[in-house]
């Protein structure tokens, strides 16, 4: 059986009748594209698949959404954005990092 797990902050229980749980958890803006300082990585999957990983995005989450889906468009091929970060299947590190640094994002390739 999975269950999700949901946060509630800190706060496990309150008598409190006009106590206001902190469920609106508010986004960090995104930050403008030269103040962004990216890295790219490449991992490698299950079965031996590669994927472009790309880290470090600090801003909203559909904000993010728009340029994993922006890349994807650019390398042709599927990937997804979570856990903060944005994977792109197969190795398009270069392709990413010419994208990248013509859109005016600080990004440079780290890994192995």
């Amino acid at each position: 059986m999975n269950r999700k797990k949901s946060f509630t902050g800190n706060v496990v229980y309150s008598t409190d009748p006009s106590f206001e749980g902190s469920d609106n958890l508010s986004e960090i803006d995104t930050l403008p594209p030269q103040n962004q300082h990216l890295r790219i990585w490449l991992e490698r999957k299950g079965g031996g698949k590669l994927v472009t990983s790309i880290r470090g995005f600090i801003g909203t989450t559909s904000d993010m959404k728009i340029l994993g889906k922006l890349l994807k468009t650019i390398c042709g091929t599927g990937g997804t954005v979570k856990e903060g970060n944005i994977f792109i299947q197969g190795d398009f590190r270069d392709k990413v990092l010419s994208f990248l640094l013509e859109k005016g994002y600080s990004a440079k390739k780290s890994g192995g």
